[in-house]
């Protein structure tokens, strides 16, 4: 059986960011949950693209819009799940474990991460506090990952192509079938 995920990143001069992004990926590749890595590419000048293919993934380049990015590297993916990472986001140890459960029991459902961010302080806390109240209303945003069946992401018709707000018009669309 073939690993049932194709992660997508979406990217533009991210090179100092994936590192890390594509590091935390590597405990999903060692759990087998991992089919590919889909680096969406909007141009970037400061080896991106190679970077992220020293790390074995697929790239595909175009035009720079995030919605426009997303929509191509999902169209590209293969896998039964597809889970969309920003460039900046690190999963944190142990996600596979969520994930896994995520798939077993919301099998049709799409699923989010809390947010958190490394900063101490009470502003990141009442940011990622304001986020994640937020997506436990529906609304979650692309810096929090976002997992989803392929078959569910084709029912509502993916990503917008649109440079903005793209992970927003998504989520209304998966509007009551989200899940942290």
């Amino acid at each position: 059986m073939r690993a049932p995920i194709s992660v997508v990143i979406p990217s533009l001069n991210a090179a100092a960011a994936l590192p890390a992004c594509l590091a935390a990926l590597v405990e999903g590749l060692q759990a087998g949950l991992i089919r590919e890595v889909i680096l969406s590419d909007g141009g970037s000048t400061d080896g991106t693209p190679q970077l992220a293919e020293g790390w074995g993934g697929e790239v595909i380049s175009g035009a720079p819009s995030r919605g426009g990015q997303l929509r191509r590297g999902c169209d590209a993916a293969r896998g039964e799940w597809v889970l969309v990472l920003h460039a900046d986001t690190v999963l944190a140890p142990g996600w596979t474990d969520a994930v896994q459960g995520h798939m077993a029991r919301r099998a049709g459902a799409a699923g989010w991460f809390r947010l958190r961010f490394d900063q101490r302080g009470l502003a990141p806390r009442l940011v990622a506090g304001w986020a994640n109240l937020r997506s436990a209303c529906g609304l979650p945003y692309g810096d929090q990952g976002l997992l989803l069946p392929r078959a569910l992401y084709d029912a509502v018709g993916g990503y917008p192509d649109q440079p903005l707000m793209e992970d927003v018009a998504l989520a209304r669309a998966l509007r009551g079938r989200l899940a942290r």
